[in-house]
């Protein structure tokens, strides 16, 4: 059987500070309540950069200035195989609304319960930030 594989897009918002965003999903969602970097699934056609514009923009009312490639994490679930692209963001116009989000250093960020993708950019992160 050919498992799916599903790319989604997701930002590292950071600020002047040097802190991170993360969203909690929706507790009526897979893996509801846990803590994520926003984005989303990419739409057919859709370039990832313009995928996270445009989730960003649904999810947060930000736009987006520039973002630059950071990593990638695979991780199989169930139904499909996920590709989370991770990209850093310093610069949007706009402050970020919508679902309940934290500001956190990233170290802090291993307190959290965040979905098997994600957990694994934090160490990347660290690097980075």
């Amino acid at each position: 059987m050919i498992t799916p594989i599903l790319l989604v897009v997701a930002a590292a918002l950071i600020d002047a500070d040097g802190r991170v965003l993360v969203a909690q999903r929706p507790i009526d969602k897979p893996l509801g309540g846990l803590w994520e970097f926003p984005g989303g699934k990419l739409e057919p056609g859709e370039t990832p950069e313009a995928a996270l514009k445009r989730e960003l923009r649904e999810e947060l009312a930000i736009e987006i200035c520039c973002v630059t490639p950071a990593g990638f994490a695979s991780h199989a679930y169930e139904a499909h195989h996920l590709l989370l692209l991770l990209y850093l963001c310093r610069e949007w116009d706009g402050t970020p609304m919508g679902p309940p989000m934290r500001w956190m250093r990233v170290p802090e960020l291993h307190a959290l319960a965040m979905p098997p993708a994600d957990a694994p950019l934090l160490h990347m992160l660290e690097a980075m930030v």
